[in-house]
């Protein structure tokens, strides 16, 4: 499993995960698409929005490996902002292949593509 250095950990102040530390022994977590209602707390959608800020910021629009980003968090963009970037993918491979659609995310998550958007700098939550 790679390891994607200098990407958050989590969400600041919360207990938001945005990787994982180690595989499981029991195998990856699959990846589904988890359906946001709009009635989602703040923090929820907040987390939502730094995980994709962090994503843009490590990947932008090139494809990248699934490796130690958590499965759970991934599960909220899948499949709307965050897609297969191979075919066939398997959902529950540590190698797995992803991409940003970047017309959706910035469709979702605006203040991210924004030309004034305060970039995302490393903190003690990040991973080294």
């Amino acid at each position: 499993m790679i390891k994607h250095r200098g990407f958050p950990g989590r969400l600041t102040g919360t207990d938001h995960q945005f990787t994982i530390r180690r595989a499981s022994k029991e195998g990856p977590t699959k990846i589904i698409r988890r359906e946001r209602f709009r009635d989602r707390k703040n923090v929820d959608r907040a987390a939502d929005e730094a995980f994709m800020a962090a994503l843009w910021a490590h990947f932008g629009e090139e494809p990248f490996e699934r490796g130690n980003l958590d499965a759970g968090r991934l599960s909220w963009l899948f499949g709307r902002e965050v897609v297969p970037a191979e075919d066939p993918f398997d959902p529950q491979d540590y190698e797995a292949l992803l991409r940003i659609d970047a017309a959706r995310a910035e469709a979702a998550f605006p203040a991210v593509f924004a030309p004034d958007a305060p970039p995302v700098t490393p903190d003690d939550d990040w991973d080294d």
